[in-house]
């Protein structure tokens, strides 16, 4: 709901989808971003799936941005496997992870930051 309110047109898929159809419904949507909450503890073999289904489908400039309960080590893990962003419990600003979001994706689009 809070990146509705800040702006962004969100396309919810539900949950408990495979990374096949996560992939399918980017590509569909033509996306600027996707981003993934698992809070089931599969992160390590989830978002891994969806990076490469998306570098498979030529989406390899979509920054992915993932949340939920992900041990430090495993963001870290994560972010060098492409993800562009991990937010978990302790970033609570929805303000500022909003804005975070946004800064992704004018980086994934070569797009100056923002000014102000």
């Amino acid at each position: 709901m809070r990146a509705r309110d800040a702006g962004f047109e969100v396309v919810y898929q539900g949950i408990r989808l495979t990374p096949e159809q996560i992939v399918s419904a980017a590509v569909a949507e033509d996306v600027h971003c996707v981003g993934l909450s698992i809070l089931s503890g599969s992160h390590m073999s989830l978002v891994p799936d969806v990076l490469d289904g998306l570098r498979e489908a030529g989406l390899d400039d979509v920054p992915v941005i993932v949340g939920g309960i992900i041990p430090y080590a495993d963001a870290q893990r994560l972010t060098e496997q492409g993800v562009a962003a991990v937010f978990t419990p302790k970033d609570f600003g929805l303000t500022e992870i909003m804005g975070g979001i946004v800064a992704e994706i004018r980086k994934a689009n070569h797009l100056e930051p923002h000014a102000g």
